[in-house]
Parts: structure tokens; C-alpha cells; sequence
């Protein structure tokens, strides 16, 4: 059983930063890929950014060059660092790994922006 633990999120003005955290219970070089997803209530739950094992990254259009996402396998760590954030960025933020036909969720973190 694979455990993803989210962290790092919190309440901020709009134009702050957050960086988000997710650590998984298994060695990280397993999964092919890692993600994280957001879901605003009554939306479904979306693609933000995503990082292969290579370390090929992919960014939803509403967050190229505000979010990063960028991975530490000595740690077994995966990092979303949100600048600029915006009202709209606030919804529930998931870890995501996908080891072949496997995916696994983290709980989530919630992270809200005021304007």
C-alpha cells in the first residue's frame, strides 16, 4: 500500500506563494510519474502540473509560469511551488502517482487565496 502525504498549504493573499509538499511511503524512483491535481468544490478535479521519472514536466495553462513543480528522490519528496497565486487557484490541492497501470491519492491540501 502506497501512502502520498500532503503538505504546505494554507490561507494567502492574492499575489503570495505557497509551496506545496507531497512525500511518498515508497521509494520514489518506482512511479514513472508524479502530479498534482486541484479540485474546486462542485468542479471536477483538474491537472495542474505533472513530472515524469526523467523529469519531463507538463503545467496546465492557467498556472504555466506562476507554479513549478520539481522532485527530490533522495527525499522521496515532490514540490509544487505556487507564485502569483490568484482567487481562482483556490481549491483542494492532490498528490498523484502513477507506477504503470497503478495510481494512488493523497488526501489533499487545501489551499485558499483572498483577494
Amino acid at each position: 500500500q502506497v501512502q502520498l502525504v500532503e503538505s504546505g498549504g494554507g490561507l494567502v493573499q492574492a499575489g503570495g506563494s505557497l509551496r506545496l509538499s507531497c512525500t511518498t511511503s515508497r521509494s520514489m524512483s518506482v512511479f514513472s510519474a508524479m502530479a498534482w491535481y486541484r479540485q474546486a468544490p462542485g468542479k471536477q478535479r483538474d491537472l495542474v502540473a505533472s513530472i515524469t521519472n526523467t523529469g519531463r514536466t507538463n503545467y496546465a495553462e492557467a498556472v504555466k509560469g506562476r507554479f513549478t513543480i520539481s522532485r527530490d528522490d533522495a527525499k522521496d519528496t515532490v514540490y509544487l511551488q505556487m507564485n502569483n497565486l490568484k482567487p481562482e487557484d483556490t481549491a483542494r490541492y492532490y498528490c498523484n502517482a502513477v507506477e504503470i497501470v497503478f495510481s494512488y491519492w493523497g488526501r489533499g491540501t487545501q489551499v485558499t487565496v483572498s483577494s
